[in-house]
């Protein structure tokens, strides 16, 4: 179950960036001084969103789910951003196609052998569109726990 992964200090509801580099960079940091991700974790993930991107547009709301490789992480984990304001990410599977994203989960994954099931699993969240907009509306940390909650035990 991905709530049962969630860690209070890797929420963030209502994260004010200017762009996705911006949401990589503060959410990233976290994940660094919490001891789950090397130093080159941040620059890894901006590296990687120029090659693959991870925008995705579920029935016109747009998510994210930005990740890298294994080698930049100590321990897996889930963060989520709730932003104040939309913020362009590209199109997953296009070079320029832009997403006006409201939701971030940027995953640190320690197994390669995970990564797509933790993937799946996420995405099975994402793609109920209430659940997205119950999600970009949360003021609270346990909030947004709790709607991932409700959602993986119907």
């Amino acid at each position: 179950m991905v709530w049962e992964q969630l860690r209070d200090n890797l929420i963030f509801p209502e994260l004010d960036a200017k762009d996705s580099s911006e949401i990589m960079e503060k959410v990233g940091r976290v994940f660094i001084n919490e001891g789950l991700c090397k130093e080159s974790y941040i620059q890894a993930l901006i590296n990687r969103e120029g090659e693959f991107p991870t925008g995705i547009d579920v029935d016109g709301f747009g998510i994210a789910i930005p990740h890298t490789d294994v080698s930049h992480v100590n321990e897996a984990g889930i963060g989520i951003a709730t932003l104040k304001k939309p913020v362009k990410f590209i199109q997953m599977g296009t070079d320029d196609e832009e997403v006006e994203t409201k939701v971030i989960v940027m995953l640190a994954v320690d197994d390669p052998k995970k990564h797509l099931s933790m993937l799946q699993n996420i995405l099975a969240i994402l793609q109920d569109k209430n659940v997205l907009n119950e999600l970009a509306n949360a003021k609270e940390k346990t909030e947004i726990i709790k709607i991932i909650k409700n959602k993986e035990n119907e």
